[in-house]
């Protein structure tokens, strides 16, 4: 695309396997909707500023790290030690400049540090204290561990641990298990960029690292064919680089955003029973967001510049 023609787009997720409809009362409902479209207006008053794809992701994201209803930053999940490991990155597709932090503990929005670890160009990747402490150095807000704690999260390792102990793992649903929050831009000069943040899955073993900030996996834009972010059980998108997988479906094969999305979601990650979601977004500003479990948080701008939000299979229209 040629500078300042592109048709600006923006699309997030906010985990899949959300929680049975039955499991929040109706007003929690419309809370977290309330905050996935604040995070979306959030994403374009960026763009519709002639603000640069990084930023709107970044702002995306950020009020979702924010929110309790998600499981990154304030509400994220807890290890096996009941304790917060964070993790998130963001890539630029123009340049593929990212950066990513991994194993943080005290990094109230861990976004912001990826964003300064790109912007700084050196390190892609930090993890655990090392991230922490660069986040001191950079002036980032950091808090203590128990600021991300929240009663839903207890609850659910409290939960998990009896899975395990029961052996019924895979008899847990999907929300008690993990869920991530992600976004995906097109801007005005047609450049694409992808942000991912989570806390991982609950009761996962300590240090362990899932697909969301490691590029390619969870996380990959590149400029004229797409930008990806995804949700779900990790372990599977890492080992088959599922970002990165969806971009190259498009360059090498020449399939549509949608066919090179659904392609594992929809495949052998749904035959062999492994919960996954993804948002993307094409060169021309495509919005794609396959999920093959009971639900995926997930909102968008549709092409006459109005919101959409949705949990389950009902989609909300609203005014952006």
């Amino acid at each position: 695309m040629t500078d300042k023609t592109a048709a600006i787009s923006l699309a997030l997720h906010g985990g899949c396997g959300v929680m049975a409809e039955e499991d929040m009362t109706p007003q929690e409902w419309e809370e977290a909707r309330d905050d996935l479209k604040q995070a979306l207006r959030a994403g374009w008053q960026v763009l519709q500023q002639n603000g640069s794809a990084v930023d709107a992701v970044q702002a995306t994201v950020l009020v979702m790290e924010d929110s309790i209803y998600f499981n990154a930053g304030f509400g994220a999940a807890l290890n096996a030690k009941g304790e917060h490991e964070l993790d998130a990155a963001i890539m630029d597709g123009t340049t593929l400049a990212a950066g990513a932090v991994c194993g943080a503990r005290h990094i109230r929005n861990p976004v912001l540090a990826a964003r300064s670890l790109l912007d700084g160009g050196e390190s892609v990747l930090l993890s655990g204290s090392g991230a922490d402490d660069y986040a001191r150095d950079q002036g980032l807000a950091c808090v203590e561990s128990d600021y991300f704690t929240t009663p839903r999260r207890v609850q659910a390792l409290d939960s998990m641990r009896r899975h395990q102990i029961a052996g019924t793992f895979k008899a847990a649903r999907e929300s008690e298990k993990h869920g991530t929050v992600g976004a995906v831009a097109l801007d005005a000069q047609g450049h694409l960029a992808a942000a991912t943040s989570t806390g991982g899955y609950t009761n996962k073993p300590v240090g362990r690292i899932g697909d969301s900030p490691l590029i390619g996996s969870g996380t990959y834009a590149r400029d004229g064919v797409c930008a990806v972010s995804g949700t779900g059980q990790g372990e599977y998108f890492i080992r088959n680089v599922m970002a990165y997988d969806i971009a190259a479906r498009m360059i090498y094969a020449g399939e549509k955003l949608q066919t090179a999305s659904e392609h594992l979601v929809m495949g052998e990650f749904r035959d062999l029973g492994v919960g996954a979601g993804v948002i993307a977004i094409d060169a021309n500003g495509q919005v794609s967001a396959p999920y093959n479990t009971l639900g995926m948080f997930r909102a968008w701008v549709t092409e006459d510049g109005r919101g959409v939000v949705a949990s389950h299979h009902q989609l909300y229209d609203f005014d952006l």
